[in-house]
């Protein structure tokens, strides 16, 4: 049977099996999104919160994403190196690597959420969080309630790829959605008829997350191509080498992502404070929280880009295993062109629907000055997007495909070198302007590498060279 035998990801059309895969994957990421999406809408739409709490929501997202780096590491590169064992026929690596996942996942976790409730104060400075003393306090309540949720969002984050990697993509949506749903329906509960502030919006958020996680334990307990045993539970470090290296470009792409936005946050403070309007008390969280709701919708775009290729990641692994190049050529050219039109689409509606977009956000509710600068943001910061599209579809097929060391050196290019120094250079000579301007302008420069990636992937699939998978 298909469910058992994975034998049809080398034959069944490409196609259908990048709908099949990436379509799940992509609604799953999207609703992994809407946790902190969701918060930040019900928190701007609070008048008694406003902006100062959709600013707290921006200082505390980017630590989110830190847990989700070290997630996504060991979820991504467990399922890529499954998809290869299978598809080379070693079930025992496959089954082994799983365990070791399940293990790293929980002490990982752990281990961060003590360092988050240690470090606090200092961490949440880092980011930002000192804008105003406001900003600071609401910033406290949420991230405390989140530090305590991380280990259960971890988890079912991680087990998210290895689900699909069983061939059970549905499932995986599945699981993410139902934790979503039930944070949904908490949020306008515990933040508008209860006034919980922002502790009520942390604590839907930990509810929906430990749903998710509870539905990904069971699934582990009745998996399909691969059986876990007590022999998949000890500490394999040579499989922990391999399956890390596969999942590292995730983990980057998440962390560097991070320096990014520390660099972005705290850029808008110190030139947020040199300006004539926002540098006055009453005003100086808005370009911080301007600059969050942007990178949310980014957020929706840039899952549906990562879905697209994480999605495709089993089939690409387990044809490279089976030695059909030919086919993970073919699904390298669907994944670009629908990367390229998710970008297209996402940049026609930033550039000609910026009010209804800021106004899900609470604008409502806040200054003139609030809205002008957010129209501004979204049609300058996301002016890139559909490069910003095919600079991530490419990392992550790179990925797929083993090669993690080149994965992983363009993706550092784009969030470290691009994504930081460009933030901190550019508002020099352009002040505020400058932070805006210099996302697209890491965007450029990153597609003029992954160009030419891209260009030597198609030598590589069309036979010029060996691809050497990671598993072996």
């Amino acid at each position: 049977m298909e469910q058992n035998n994975p034998s049809y990801l080398a034959t069944e059309n490409i196609g259908k099996l990048m709908s099949k895969y990436a379509v799940p994957c992509i609604i799953s990421l999207l609703v992994g999104a809407l946790y902190n999406i969701v918060d930040q809408i019900f928190i701007a739409n609070a008048a008694y919160l406003g902006s100062y709490g959709n600013a707290a929501n921006t200082v505390v997202f980017p630590l989110t994403v830190i847990a989700l780096g070290i997630a996504v590491m060991i979820g991504d590169g467990t399922c890529a190196f499954v998809s290869i064992s299978l598809g080379a026929n070693r079930r025992d690596d496959a089954h082994r690597s799983i365990g070791n996942a399940i293990l790293l996942c929980v002490i990982g976790s752990i281990v961060l959420t003590a360092v988050y409730l240690l470090l606090q104060e200092p961490i949440l400075t880092a980011f930002g969080g000192r804008v105003n003393a406001e900003t600071f306090a609401h910033a406290k309540e949420y991230f405390f309630w989140i530090a305590l949720g991380i280990p259960f969002y971890m988890f079912g984050q991680a087990m998210n790829p290895i689900i699909r990697s069983d061939g059970s993509p549905k499932f995986a949506m599945f699981a993410t959605l139902a934790g979503a749903v039930a944070n949904i329906i908490l949020d306008p509960i515990f933040i508008f008829p209860l006034k919980m502030g922002m502790m009520g919006a942390a604590i839907a958020t930990v509810i929906g997350q430990i749903l998710t996680a509870a539905l990904s334990l069971w699934y582990l307990c009745h998996m399909k191509t691969v059986a876990l045993g007590r022999s998949s539970f000890g500490f394999f470090g040579h499989l922990m080498k391999r399956f890390l290296a596969l999942g590292v470009t995730s983990f980057l792409a998440q962390i560097s992502l991070v320096f990014s936005m520390a660099a972005v946050q705290n850029m808008c403070a110190k030139y947020g404070a040199m300006d004539a309007i926002f540098g006055q008390a009453e005003y100086a969280q808005i370009p911080l929280a301007v600059l969050g709701i942007v990178m949310k919708f980014f957020q929706i775009a840039i899952s549906i880009a990562i879905g697209l290729a994480a999605g495709c990641i089993p089939v690409v692994g387990y044809n490279i295993g089976a030695g059909r190049k030919d086919r993970a050529k073919q699904l390298f050219t669907y994944l670009l062109t629908a990367e390229a039109a998710v970008g297209i689409v996402a940049l026609l509606i930033v550039e000609l629907l910026p009010h209804p977009l800021i106004g899900i956000f609470g604008a409502g509710n806040e200054s003139v000055y609030y809205t002008d600068f957010a129209v501004k943001s979204f049609r300058t910061y996301l002016c890139m997007m559909p490069l910003a599209m095919i600079n991530k579809g490419t990392f992550i097929y790179l990925q797929a495909l083993g090669k993690a060391v080149l994965s992983t050196i363009i993706s550092l290019t784009r969030e470290i070198i691009f994504g930081v120094f460009l933030p901190i250079i550019m508002p020099i000579f352009m002040g505020l302007d400058g932070i805006l301007f210099s996302f697209p302008a890491a965007d450029i420069l990153t597609f003029l590498i992954a160009a030419a990636i891209i260009a030597r992937v198609y030598r590589e699939l069309s036979g010029g060279h060996a691809i050497r998978a990671a598993a072996q």
